[in-house]
């Protein structure tokens, strides 16, 4: 004879009233998790996607991002993302395939959805002619630091609205909402800008980085020097002895340097040869005004213009 099961089990109501409980405590979506490799990108995700992804970046304005390491709270980030995007051509080339290959997440492989590099999709700079890395921080598929010209930022911001929608096809007509709202205020702005812009065509500068090239071709602007004796080499004594008595014979009208730059070399510069020195902010985050994409251009142009008066 089989001894009798004395356990009771749970009712069907009383597992219905659990599993209720559980949806509950649910979140309603899982939110798109996006990991961009510079502010730029990350602010330009939250404008296209607002509350329906969780966005980050790996770098700060403080930070440059060409030397950065891929520590283990960022390869946590990477593990959990949906989707990557940064500037490619290089910029990150010292810590981004390491990131990835240490996240071991498919989905943000080169290659996959989860995978975007921005200068990718637009006319990049300065490709160079001759690869030599004697020349310094060469980039061979040109200058990768696209989003100083808002052009570019346009063009990235439909390809991204596309992406966000195809890889989270539930709020695909909220990103294509924000996309085409966003393009509509940012021609607005751009139009404006370049109106503003008008005096500054022809302004001669140094620059500490060659980190300018879309912000000149956009403005105008002409770069005459660089506080690097060769990209990514730190000024050196000589070379900036050198530059001080170039910019005596034929001043600049500004010296650049930007928010992650070390302002030495350019008070130094500016000190000795009279030309104000002028800090960008570079990315959302280099300054107060700078808090997002707008203020970004907003602050950019009115610290050059100051240099005008």
């Amino acid at each position: 004879m089989n001894k009798q099961n004395t356990m009771k089990r749970p009712s069907s109501s009383i597992r219905l009233v659990a599993l209720w409980l559980a949806l509950l405590a649910q979140p309603a979506f899982a939110q798109l998790k996006v990991l961009a490799c510079e502010p730029e990108w990350a602010a330009l995700v939250q404008e296209l996607a607002a509350d329906k992804v969780s966005v980050s970046s790996a770098t700060t304005a403080l930070q440059d991002a060409h030397h950065i390491e891929a520590r283990p709270s960022l390869i946590a980030r990477a593990r959990n993302a949906d989707l990557v995007v940064c500037s490619g051509s290089e910029l990150e080339a010292g810590w981004l395939p390491l990131l990835l290959r240490q996240s071991g997440n498919e989905r943000i492989q080169p290659g996959a959805p989860g995978y975007l590099e921005t200068s990718q999709l637009v006319a990049r700079l300065e490709i160079p002619k001759l690869i030599d890395r004697s020349l310094g921080d060469i980039h061979a598929a040109g200058n990768p630091h696209i989003h100083l010209d808002p052009r570019n930022i346009a063009t990235v911001a439909q390809v991204l609205g596309d992406r966000l929608a195809q890889l989270d096809p539930a709020n695909a007509n909220g990103y294509r909402a924000r996309t085409a709202a966003f393009l509509a205020r940012w021609r607005d702005a751009t139009r404006r800008w370049e109106v503003e812009a008008a005096p500054l065509r022809g302004l001669t500068m140094v620059v500490y980085h060659k980190n300018m090239a879309y912000l000149n071709a956009w403005l105008g602007l002409r770069e005459v020097g660089s506080l690097e004796p060769k990209p990514g080499i730190p000024p050196t004594t000589a070379h900036l002895a050198d530059l001080v008595a170039r910019m005596q014979a034929e001043p600049a009208k500004a010296i650049v340097y930007v928010a992650y730059n070390n302002p030495q070399a350019a008070q130094f510069l500016s000190d000795r040869s009279k030309i104000p020195a002028v800090m960008l902010p570079y990315t959302v985050g280099g300054s107060e005004r700078a808090k997002d994409l707008f203020g970004l251009f907003d602050d950019t142009l009115a610290r050059l213009l100051e240099v005008l008066k």
